[in-house]
């Protein structure tokens, strides 16, 4: 039998010699630009030689408890049926990505979902150093983390100003996706001030096309001067990977995050005690205001900064210390994201007339919890009004699980802590003392309508 790849050969060789014959007629190759020759060639090489030994890879390994039925905790159960030792915690592990922001403390700046429940973190740099790290703090409600490492002649990333981002300026992307090592990828700004994705707790997101993927989080966003503007945190992918649409946490926020961190091990988040909703098109013409950005405030809490600054039902909140107000959710970001006494200045419209208001940033007031909940059928679930620190406050009526205990009859229904029960046997619940009034008074099984993040449920528990 002749070997194919034999029978092709002098095919080939036909080819390339007609190539050959036919070789002048070819025309030739476009040179470069005039401005081009003798110079280098465009590329951010220079700026990514600078920065990249700024970024690192962190590795998380933890344990997580598993939720067992409670049967088998029964040794009578256990010993009839024979039931075998089961595993009661699993270990955990994560691969992603973090950057250096102060080289003289070691401090690397990540994201929670990086290193929660991790017992031990691991920092590579890219000259190949494996270090241990110290948790420094974390922020859940907006992703935020800091870790420490101690070593010498670390590489830190100069700030930017993610407040000066535009649509359209062109931003990179460094970070270890799929856990290939450190990886840039090159992009432009969507997209500003992106929020109510369920993401994180406080959103201001910066959206970019710049490619991240699983790995990529916590992860530096950088502009062409080589400034963090930005930690890589989420996608959004039907199938996991990259779609062309990235979410980025800013600096601005993040740097005030890590400060209450480094400072106090946790975020002590401002107060103002007032209920607030987006001003729409519909709210704008009622109102009488040509502008529709703002947030309208629908209810002040006795004694609170905002009633102390004289702020009423029904005024729209333009501004706060300068910064405009677009709606609810960045009205609720500045002063979540402010420190407690932080002096605050806001600009609001009554009755079509400016005026100013001056506050100062007070502590959050304490939550009423359910004392006064019954109904055996909610036993072992703990319910009260909606926290100011809930995406919800302020946007959804009802009352907010702050727990429940696991094995108790709403769990095994598959009420969670975090949801927000917005209706009672189909009637609508406004706040905790109207709950409480029509719970205690149901003898019979409770259909709960539920809110968990953009999904809504019923729950039903017999």
């Amino acid at each position: 039998m002749n070997d194919p790849i034999r029978a092709r050969r002098p095919l080939a060789a036909g080819l390339l010699a007609a190539a050959l014959v036919a070789a002048p007629n070819v025309t030739p190759a476009a040179e470069p630009p005039a401005a081009l020759i003798g110079n280098e060639m465009p590329s951010l090489a220079p700026m990514l030689e600078k920065v990249t030994p700024a970024v690192v890879n962190i590795a998380a390994e933890g344990h997580v408890k598993l939720q067992a039925n409670p049967l088998f905790n029964d040794p009578f159960f256990r010993r009839f049926f024979n039931v075998p030792d089961m595993p009661r915690e699993r270990k955990t592990a994560s691969l992603g990505s973090g950057f250096i922001v102060d080289a003289a403390r070691g401090l690397v700046l990540t994201n929670n979902h990086v290193i929660a429940d991790a017992d031990q973190i691991s920092v590579k740099l890219t000259d190949g150093r494996k270090l241990q790290a110290e948790l420094v703090g974390t922020d859940p409600d907006t992703d935020v983390a800091v870790v420490r490492i101690k070593a010498g002649n670390l590489t830190a990333l100069p700030m930017g100003d993610s407040d000066r981002l535009r649509v359209g300026d062109y931003v990179v992307a460094i970070g270890n996706p799929f856990g290939l090592g450190q990886t840039v990828t090159s992009g432009i700004v969507s997209a500003l001030a992106r929020s109510g994705l369920g993401i994180t707790g406080y959103e201001d997101l910066i959206q970019t096309d710049a490619s991240i993927n699983p790995g990529n989080s916590g992860g530096a966003l950088v502009n062409l001067r080589g400034e963090v503007v930005g930690i890589n945190t989420a996608i959004f992918s039907k199938s996991g990977g990259n779609i062309g649409i990235g979410f980025a946490i800013p600096i601005d926020m993040a740097h005030r995050i890590m400060e209450q961190l480094v400072e106090f091990g946790e975020v002590r988040r401002g107060f103002v005690g007032a209920q607030m909703q987006d001003l729409d098109p519909d709210l704008a013409a009622a109102f009488g205001l040509p502008d529709r950005h703002g947030a309208v405030l629908v209810n002040i809490l006795p004694d609170s900064p905002a009633a102390k600054a004289g702020l009423k039902p029904g005024d729209v909140v333009t501004a706060v210390n300068g910064k405009p107000v677009r709606d609810a959710a960045s009205l609720r970001n500045t002063v979540g994201l402010m420190r407690i006494g932080e002096p605050l200045q806001m600009e609001y419209l009554r009755d079509g007339k400016k005026l100013v208001a001056t506050a100062e940033v007070g502590k959050p007031a304490e939550t009423k919890r359910s004392p006064g909940l019954s109904n055996k059928r909610l036993s072992g679930a703990t319910v009260g009004d909606i926290s100011e620190e809930s995406p919800a406050y302020g946007n959804i009526e009802g009352v907010m699980v702050f727990a429940v205990e696991p094995g108790s009859s709403a769990w095994k229904a598959g009420l969670r802590e975090g949801d927000i029960i917005t209706s009672l046997n189909r009637q609508p619940i406004s706040e905790l003392n109207s709950f409480l009034a029509l719970a205690n008074q149901i003898k019979g099984p409770l259909l709960l309508g539920v809110q968990r993040g953009e999904q809504s449920a019923f729950i039903a528990i017999k």
